[in-house]
């Protein structure tokens, strides 16, 4: 479904702004240039010099439509997606195969200020900031969103990674205009050039050739046996 598509590449350019890419600061999170697009943390997105590396990670994970009755049309749907967004303080571990990119597992209580910071943040970007508006107009509303935190109990300690589920109502796939289809083609023409969300659906924009349709050069009314009929020439 590529309204959902659209969603996550909306919120990476609103909690990764272009022009703070660009620029190398002004980046409105703790985790900076560090907002990935559905893959996980690796060893190079982590910075050695310091204790943790705050980290977003953006995953499609859910989609669907359905029709919003029992007598409704076949375009007369309710679109949803799942849009995860995985926030981390990560560190580098070690094992018997080297080094590996994971969660700080640790109960330090200021760490934990630093992720629900993290956490706040995005939340506030996509929901309330006027940058955010991008990703608001793909959203008819925000059903709910779930916090998600780990641990290991046996061990007694937290792992400083939180999961927000933003499960929202969204605007389906509208295949009627040429070229990309909406959302996704409102979405492209509002970011900016040089950004990462605009060069990914330059991409997918060509393999939607428009289609041609065949030009209407005839009406013709059959009213029954017996009764006049019409007929109305284009060409």
């Amino acid at each position: 479904m590529l309204a959902a598509e659209a969603l996550r590449l909306a919120a990476i350019e609103v909690l990764r702004p272009t022009a703070a890419v660009e620029a190398g600061a002004g980046f409105p999170t703790l985790a900076g240039l560090n907002v990935l697009d559905s893959r996980e943390t690796a060893i190079e997105d982590i910075d050695r010099s310091k204790p943790y590396t705050p980290i977003l990670a953006l995953h499609t994970t859910e989609a669907g439509v359905a029709l919003r009755g029992p007598l409704s049309s076949a375009g007369d749907v309710n679109a949803d997606a799942v849009l995860d967004v995985v926030a981390e303080l990560a560190v580098i571990e070690h094992d018997a195969q080297g080094e590996f990119a994971f969660a700080a597992a640790t109960t330090d209580p200021e760490a934990r200020l630093v992720l629900a910071a993290l956490c706040s943040q995005v939340r506030y970007l996509l929901e309330r900031s006027q940058a955010g508006g991008l990703w608001r107009r793909l959203v008819q509303r925000i059903v709910n969103i779930e916090y998600q935190t780990f641990a290991a109990p046996d061990l007694g300690v937290r792992i400083q990674r939180t999961t927000m589920r933003f499960h929202c109502a969204i605007r389906d796939d509208d295949f009627e205009v040429a070229g990309l289809p909406e959302p996704l083609a409102s979405v492209y023409a509002q970011l900016p050039a040089q950004s990462y969300a605009k060069a990914k659906l330059a991409a997918l924009a060509n393999h939607f050739a428009p289609d041609a349709l065949p030009s209407l050069d005839r009406i013709t009314i059959a009213a029954g046996p017996g009764q006049p009929g019409a007929q109305v020439d284009f060409t």
